[in-house]
C-alpha cells in the first residue's frame, strides 16, 4: 500500500492523547472528559484518587449515600435519580422498615410538605426523624425530642455547622437540615438495598427507584410519591403543577436569575454535573415563590447545584454582594 504521512512518537515514548509524547511514568489520566497529569489528585465522593502512569489509584474509604430534598418538591435519590413531586401531606422520605408489615428496622424519616406559594407547589416544612424509641421533630429552625414507649435505644448527636443543623445517629444515619426547605439524608453503605421511600432503595441502580410502598415498579413520579403518603386522608396528587404557566409574568425574571447555573460562573462544573435539571428546578421555584421569599427560593435552588458541584470536586464561589449574600449556605 502507499505510504501515509503521520506523526509517531520516538521509540520509548508514548502518545499522551493530547498531541505530545511522554515517558510511561508521565502518562496522564482522564476523568469527566478532563486530562490530569501524573501525580495530580482529585476527590471522588469521599475518596482521593491519584493519577499514576495513566491509571487512577484511589483510596477505598466507606462513603455515605446521600439523598437531597430541596425547594418546592425536588428530589435526588441515593442512586442519583432527579425528579419532582409536589404533595401536600406527610411522606416517608426513607426508612428501613421495608417489605412486610412486621419487618424490623431502626429508623424512619418523614417529610411534611405544605404549600409554599399561591400556585399550589409544596415545600418541606417539617421533618420527623424516628430513631428507635426517640422521635425528633425539626421545625421552625429548631428541633425537639419526644421519647416513645416502643423501640430500641439509638444514640444520636447533634451539632451546628454554619447554618446547618447536623444530626448523626449510632445506627449510621445522618440528617443535615438548613432550617428552611433543604434536607440531606446520609446513610452508610450497610443500608444499600435495605431502604425504601421517596429517596429510593439505595442499590446503586436508579432505574428501580420508583418502587411503591407495595413493592411495585412505577414509571410515574405521581403514583410513586402518592404511595408513600403517611395518611390515607390526604388527597392523591393527580397532576404536575407548572407554576410558570400559572404566573407567566414571573417566568422571564425566573429564567434571567436562574441563568447563572448555565453561565460561565459554573463552567468548571458543567462537565461533572448536568446543569439542566437544576436550572429547570430553579425556574420552577422562582416562579412559584410569589408570596414572599423570592430570593430565598432562588438562592436555595442555586445552592443545590453548587452542593452537587462541590460533591463532584468542582468548588464554585458564586455568591457575591449582589447575589444571595445573606444566605451563607454554600
Amino acid at each position: 500500500t502507499e505510504c501515509v504521512s503521520s506523526c509517531v512518537c520516538p521509540e520509548g515514548l508514548l502518545d499522551d492523547g493530547r498531541g505530545g509524547c511522554v515517558q510511561q511514568s508521565d502518562c496522564p489520566c482522564i476523568h469527566n472528559n478532563q486530562w490530569y497529569s501524573s501525580g495530580q489528585k482529585i476527590t471522588v465522593d469521599c475518596n482521593t484518587c491519584t493519577c499514576q502512569q495513566g491509571v487512577w489509584s484511589c483510596t477505598d474509604h466507606v462513603c455515605y449515600g446521600t439523598c437531597m430534598i430541596y425547594g418546592s418538591g425536588h428530589y435526588i435519590t441515593f442512586d442519583g435519580k432527579f425528579y419532582d413531586f409536589d404533595g401536600n401531606c406527610e411522606y416517608v422520605a426513607t426508612q428501613d422498615f421495608c417489605g412486610d408489615k412486621n419487618s424490623s428496622g431502626s429508623f424512619s424519616i418523614i417529610t411534611e410538605n405544605v404549600p409554599c406559594g399561591t400556585t399550589g407547589v409544596t415545600c418541606s416544612k417539617a421533618i420527623k426523624m424516628f430513631l428507635g424509641k426517640t422521635e425528633l421533630k425539626l421545625e421552625n429552625k429548631e428541633y425537639k425530642e419526644i421519647q416513645r414507649d416502643v423501640g430500641d435505644d439509638v444514640r444520636y448527636w447533634n451539632r451546628t455547622v454554619g447554618l446547618y443543623l447536623v444530626i448523626e445517629a449510632s445506627n449510621g444515619v445522618m440528617l443535615i437540615w438548613d432550617k428552611k426547605t433543604t434536607v440531606f439524608i446520609k446513610l452508610t453503605p450497610g443500608y444499600k438495598g435495605k431502604v425504601c421511600g421517596l429517596c429510593g432503595n439505595f442499590d446503586d441502580k436508579s432505574n428501580n427507584d420508583f418502587t411503591t410502598r407495595s413493592g411495585l415498579q412505577e414509571t410515574s413520579a405521581l403514583k410513586f410519591g402518592n404511595s408513600w403518603k403517611q395518611s390515607p386522608m390526604c388527597p392523591d396528587v393527580t397532576e404536575e403543577i407548572k407554576p410558570c404557566d400559572l404566573k407567566p409574568h414571573r417566568k422571564s425574571w425566573a429564567e434571567k436569575e436562574c441563568s447563572i447555573i448555565q453561565s460561565e460562573v459554573f463552567k468548571i462544573c458543567h462537565s461533572k454535573v448536568n446543569p439542566g435539571p437544576f436550572y429547570d428546578a430553579c425556574v420552577h421555584d422562582a416562579c412559584s415563590c410569589d408570596s414572599g421569599g423570592d430570593c430565598e427560593c432562588f438562592c436555595s435552588a442555586v445552592a443545590a447545584y453548587a452542593q452537587e458541584c462541590a460533591k463532584a470536586g468542582a468548588c464554585v464561589f458564586w455568591r457575591n454582594p449582589d447575589i444571595c449574600r445573606e444566605y451563607q449556605l454554600n
